[in-house]
C-alpha cells in the first residue's frame, strides 16, 4: 500500500538546493524546508542566506532557521509540519531527537559510495586519492555519521583530469534522479535497505574528513601524480596552495587551480621553479615537473599562467619555499 509522502527536507547549498528543486518538480509535497541561518559574509557583512532558502522563497515554502537543532521551540515548530520523511543533502548532522521524528525515517544523500569516503569531503579525497569511480548513496539516518543502512548507490566515473568541481557538477545532476527514485521507493513501500557492513569490500575503507588550510599546502616532496591529484581534488575549492620564494626573499602567495605533468626527471634540485618568464612555470619534483596553468595570486583574480607571467616579475632564482 503506497503512503502519502510529506517531506521535511534539510540543507544548505546549491548542491541541496538541486535535490530540492527536483522534488518539486516530481511533484512531492514540501511541507517545510529547514536551513542555516542567515549570516553576514565578504568585505560589506552584507547578509548571505542560503542557496536552499532562495529556493524555498521561489517556491513559497514554509521555513526554518534555527540555530540550534535540539532547541525545543524548532522541535515544536518542526513536529507542526506532521512530516512523515525528512531528507537530508549536505546540511548538518542531526540529533536523533530530530531524525527519529517521521514515521517513515529520515534519508541523506551522500556524494560517495558508502562505506568509502564517510565523512564532509567525499567528492575532494575520492580525486585526491587517485579513484577512478565514485557515486551517490541514499541511506537512513542513524546514530553514527554516514554508517546507515543504505537505500540506493550510483556509480559514476571520474575521469583522469577531472577536478572536484567538474565532478560536484556531475552529482548534483545525478543526485536530482537519485533522491526521487529513493522516495519512490519508500512511497510504493519496497525499500530493502542493506547494512554497510555487507556492502563493505577487502579495500581499506578511507575517510573524508573536513579540509583544512594546512591541508590545502602543496607538498612538492612528493610525486607528480600525487601532487597533480592534490591539486585537481580541491579545485576551485578550497583551492591548492604554495608560496614561492626567490633568492633575494621576495615570496609570492599563489593558489593553484589547474597543472599538468611533465613526465621526465628533472637534474635540478626538487622545489626549484623553471619559467620562460612567458609561457609557462613549472616546479621540479623528484619524478618530473608540475606545470602550474592556472593560478591566483594573493589579492587578484584568477588567471591563466600568462597572464600571471605577463604582469609578474620573476627575476632570480625562484624555489618553493619550505
Amino acid at each position: 500500500m503506497e503512503k502519502a509522502i510529506r517531506i521535511a527536507y534539510f540543507g544548505t547549498p546549491e548542491f541541496a538546493a538541486s535535490q530540492l528543486e527536483a522534488i518539486l518538480k516530481a511533484g512531492y509535497e514540501v511541507a517545510v524546508v529547514v536551513t542555516m541561518p542567515d549570516k553576514p559574509a565578504g568585505r560589506g557583512r552584507k547578509i548571505q542566506y542560503s542557496e536552499v532558502k532562495k529556493t524555498a522563497l521561489e517556491h513559497n515554502l514554509p521555513l526554518l532557521q534555527p540555530e540550534k537543532l535540539r532547541d525545543t521551540d524548532f522541535l515544536e515548530q518542526l513536529a507542526s509540519f506532521h512530516a512523515n520523511l525528512f531528507i537530508v543533502v549536505a546540511f548538518r548532522m542531526l540529533p536523533a531527537m530530530v531524525w527519529q521524528m517521521p514515521e517513515l525515517g529520515t534519508f541523506n544523500l551522500h556524494a560517495s559510495l558508502l562505506p568509502q569516503y564517510r565523512g564532509a569531503a567525499p567528492i575532494n579525497f575520492a580525486i585526491i586519492n587517485g579513484e577512478t569511480e565514485t557515486g551517490l548513496t541514499t541511506f537512513f539516518l542513524n546514530e553514527e555519521i554516514d554508517k546507515g543502512a543504505v537505500i540506493m548507490r550510483e556509480k559514476v566515473a571520474i575521469r583522469p583530469d577531472e577536478t572536484a568541481g567538474e565532478l560536484h557538477d556531475e552529482l548534483m545532476v545525478l543526485g536530482n534522479r537519485v533522491v526521487v527514485e529513493t522516495i519512490q521507493k519508500i512511497e510504493n513501500g519496497n525499500v530493502k535497505a542493506l547494512p554497510q557492513e555487507t556492502l563493505a569490500t577487502d579495500e581499506t575503507l578511507r575517510p573524508a574528513p573536513k579540509i583544512s588550510k594546512e591541508f590545502c599546502n602543496i607538498d612538492w616532496s612528493l610525486d607528480c601524480r600525487t601532487v597533480y591529484n592534490h591539486i585537481r581534488g580541491l579545485s576551485p575549492y578550497p583551492a591548492a596552495h604554495t608560496l614561492l620564494q626567490s633568492d633575494n626573499g621576495d615570496t609570492i602567495d599563489l593558489k593553484v587551480f589547474a597543472s599538468t605533468i611533465e613526465p621526465c626527471p628533472p637534474r635540478i634540485p626538487v622545489g626549484q621553479v623553471v619559467t620562460d618568464s612567458k609561457k609557462y612555470l613549472k616546479i621540479a619534483l623528484h619524478d618530473g615537473f608540475i606545470h602550474l596553468t592556472q593560478v591566483q595570486q594573493a589579492g587578484k583574480k584568477r588567471m591563466p599562467i600568462a597572464d600571471f607571467l605577463r604582469g609578474t616579475q620573476l627575476n632570480g632564482l625562484w624555489k618553493v619555499a619550505d
